[in-house]
């Protein structure tokens, strides 16, 4: 729960910290999100120290007056280090901070220069990243020094808010004092000393201020342990002495590395002749894949539940395509808590969680994607979730609820059921007394849809077949969007397009094809706004009508046929619809291997890597939308894309010359070996295509995907490459990835 970072002034520090030095620190908090968009989120309870003031009243104890610039390294960067559990940075005051947590407990270490004779650190219970803290509480011990404080935070991405609690403690590293010097209240610039209370409505900045002791001999440092609680001031103070009793903050560094080695671990790649950017980018990106959802079990203030509680779904519209398919993989044991966590918010909020952050509810960008989510769990770890402490009956009512019960407001929660169950689409006008706002039509359509196919997969699992061929048939909604007389504008020869439809079946309404894209001449957005009715969300109508994981044989045949369709996905990438900054482009690299030519999805997936990462401050091509793109470049790297809630993982060649992947759960380790490797060429033309894939010594059915089964057991997975990107997936019936349409997916 507890991510203690750096918080910057840029306008654009949405999880807190910027790395662009001309923007100044303002304080090192205790929560954050990863990589989001939306609005500022969390960057709660600020620590700030100062090396000296000229009086105690006289410190400038507001975030615009106490902000300060850091240190700059030769190469003009911050001198700034950060490392999994550990984060330091070097301020212009000659002050150093740094951090490491434990769960729901951060610890920080402040050394000040030898000059500073009365070092002081400001607690700051308000200013999270939107600045909106109110209704604050706040004591201070003046024997203990002890701050205890919370208030009130408006979310990020949504209507509600959040109370925040926190217990904060100080204590001299290698010497020992007693109790502040001084210390006092402060609101905006105004320090009130010896006042150890503050109650009530602040709109602006609030806070403690304290002056401690320095060190007699050598260097000052002052540790501060900060507690955290959704809960009370109480439970975050007991927190804290649970989690630190002994103040050692190098043992906590090392529990958190430990913690992370082991994690990291569980993938291993051979570097011999890879380039160490690539090395460096994959596990940076594997890194980032597991810093939310976030554990706060025994920190839900809205039910006592003995279930495990996952908060910072931001969101599952970002994240369900790669990030959980790669939990699969290699962390079951982690996904199957998030998958208990989000059966219980269903159970005492009515739906599964699509979009949450501090506790409340956010906005839905699409569909109601915890669906697939719990699909992707439920269909390769079925036979584990007793042992797992799933309730399988409680995990298919969540789904179904989720289908088939519309909410009050669909923009918070679940869907626009009754319009999707009576039409099979969202209809370009709303026919619902429910609430929701009349927008993303088409894209929901396909959201839902592919919901529904994840339901549909959980059904044959449980053995329900009537439920197994409602909820395919009903997948098939998503082709109702299909619009067989819509062109490209310039590219005649590409015909049909996902458009929206009237509740009558009438396309009445055109979206251009080139809309939401760089190619758009209205230069649109498609962001979420209760006045666009495009019907499309984040993508354009090119980007989107590729969007059918489940049944892509039969787009191939709505699109002409193979050859057509290989043309359209050329034209995708060449006229730049294919957007890497943007989770609904995940797909189509991979989707040459549909057309049987999955050369070109190597080509073409390798090159994303080349163009769209790298390891500078700017190398991702995004937001990292909450492992969102860090899940799909770990991906793209092992050669691998999922098909969330169904076995298959589409295969490319990796960019190591063998990966393989531990799973804890099972005991078994699958490595994959790329027989001929021989580098990654920039241009992804080379020595990368698949010749041949042989498993444990056998020929194996396609050159195209991998089944689960795979990844059950002890298996090495052996390609042999070539360079001959004409190759197709194999000759045998099974050789073509699955689609609905051709009997795949039984």
């Amino acid at each position: 729960m507890v991510k203690a970072g750096l918080d910057t002034n840029s306008p654009g520090n949405q999880a807190g910290y910027d790395a662009d030095p001309q923007y100044d620190a303002i304080g090192f908090s205790q929560l954050h999100d990863s990589g989001t968009g939306g609005s500022a989120s969390l960057s709660n309870f600020k620590i700030w120290p100062f090396a000296s003031c000229p009086s105690f009243t006289e410190c400038p104890t507001s975030p615009s007056s106490r902000a300060v610039p850091r240190k700059i390294l030769p190469n003009g960067s911050p001198d700034d280090a950060a490392s999994p559990g550990y984060f330091a940075s070097n301020l212009s005051t000659d002050i150093r901070a740094e951090l490491t947590t434990t769960r729901r407990t951060a610890l920080h270490r402040y050394t000040f220069p030898s000059s500073s004779s009365e070092p002081r650190l400001l607690v700051d219970l308000t200013d999270d990243g939107l600045q909106s803290g109110y209704d604050v509480t706040l004591l201070i011990d003046p024997t203990s020094g002890r701050v205890t404080g919370d208030a009130w935070f408006e979310g990020s991405f949504g209507p509600g808010e959040y109370h925040l609690f926190t217990c904060i403690d100080f204590k001299g590293e290698g010497y020992d004092f007693q109790s502040p010097n001084e210390y006092g209240s402060w609101t905006f610039n105004s320090v009130t000393q010896n006042k150890t209370n503050l109650s009530g409505i602040y709109s602006g900045s609030s806070g403690a201020l304290l002056t401690f002791q320095p060190a007699t001999n050598g260097t000052t440092s002052i540790l501060v342990r900060v507690g955290v609680s959704f809960i009370s001031s109480a439970q975050a103070c007991s927190n804290a002495e649970e989690e630190i009793s002994d103040w050692d903050f190098e043992r906590v560094h090392s529990d958190a590395l430990a913690q992370w080695n082991e994690l990291l671990g569980r993938v291993q790649i051979d570097p011999t002749g890879v380039e160490e950017e690539k090395i460096q980018l994959f596990y940076s990106s594997l890194y980032r894949t597991h810093i939310v959802p976030a554990d706060y079990s025994g920190e839900n203030p809205r039910w006592q539940s003995a279930e495990p509680y996952y908060d910072s779904y931001y969101c599952n519209w970002d994240t369900f395509r790669t990030l959980y398919p790669l939990f699969s993989l290699h962390d079951p044991e982690r996904f199957a808590l998030i998958t208990r966590a989000m059966i219980d918010i269903w159970r005492f909020e009515g739906w599964l969680p699509e979009c949450r952050g501090a506790t409340i509810q956010q906005w839905v960008q699409g569909g109601s994607n915890a669906d697939p989510i719990l699909g992707e769990f439920f269909v390769k770890y079925h036979e584990h979730a007793a042992a797992l402490n799933i309730s399988v009956s409680d995990l298919y009512a969540s789904l179904l609820t989720d289908s088939e019960n519309e909410p009050g407001d669909w923009d918070l929660q679940g869907r626009q059921a009754v319009a999707w169950d009576n039409l099979n689409y969202v209809p370009d006008e709303l026919d619902s007394d429910f609430g929701g706002t009349n927008t993303r039509q088409v894209s929901r359509t396909l959201e839902y849809a592919f919901g529904d196919f994840a339901i549909s997969q959980v059904a044959k699992v449980i053995g329900n077949d009537t439920d197994a061929s409602k909820f395919a048939k009903r997948a098939n909604g998503a082709f109702n969007m299909w619009n067989p007389n819509v062109t490209l504008p310039g590219f005649p020869t590409v015909i049909g397009m996902m458009q929206q439809k009237s509740s009558a079946g009438a396309f009445d309404m055109y979206t251009d094809p080139r809309h939401c894209s760089v190619n758009d001449p209205t230069h649109s957005t498609c962001y979420l706004d209760g006045n666009n009715h495009d019907g499309f969300y984040e993508s354009s109508p090119m980007v989107y009508s590729q969007f059918v994981p489940h049944d892509t044989a039969q787009l191939v045949t709505l699109q002409g046929g193979t050859e057509s369709f290989i043309e359209r996905l050329n034209i995708i990438f060449n006229q730049s619809y294919f957007d890497p900054t943007d989770e609904p482009s995940q797909q189509i690299p991979f989707m040459y291997h549909y057309a049987n030519r999955p050369g070109l999805s190597t080509k073409q997936s390798r090159q994303v890597i080349s163009e769209s990462y790298n390891i500078s401050v700017s190398g991702l091509p995004g937001n990292d939308d909450s492992g969102a793109m860090g899940s799909y470049a770990v991906f793209l790297l092992a050669g691998l894309y999922p098909v969330p809630a169904t076995t298959q993982y589409l295969l490319s060649s990796p960019f190591f010359p063998s990966i393989s992947f531990y799973n804890p759960l099972f005991n078994t380790t699958t490595t994959i070996k790329a027989n001929n490797w021989a580098g990654n060429p920039v241009d992804g033309v080379g020595t990368v295509y698949i010749s041949n894939v042989v498993v444990n010594g056998e020929e194996y059915k396609s050159n195209c995907y991998l089944e689960w089964d795979l990844f059950e057991a002890d298996t090495v997975i052996e390609l042999t490459l070539s360079d001959d990107n004409t190759l197709g997936c194999g000759n045998g019936v099974n050789a073509l990835p699955p689609s609905l349409s051709t009997g795949g997916f039984a």
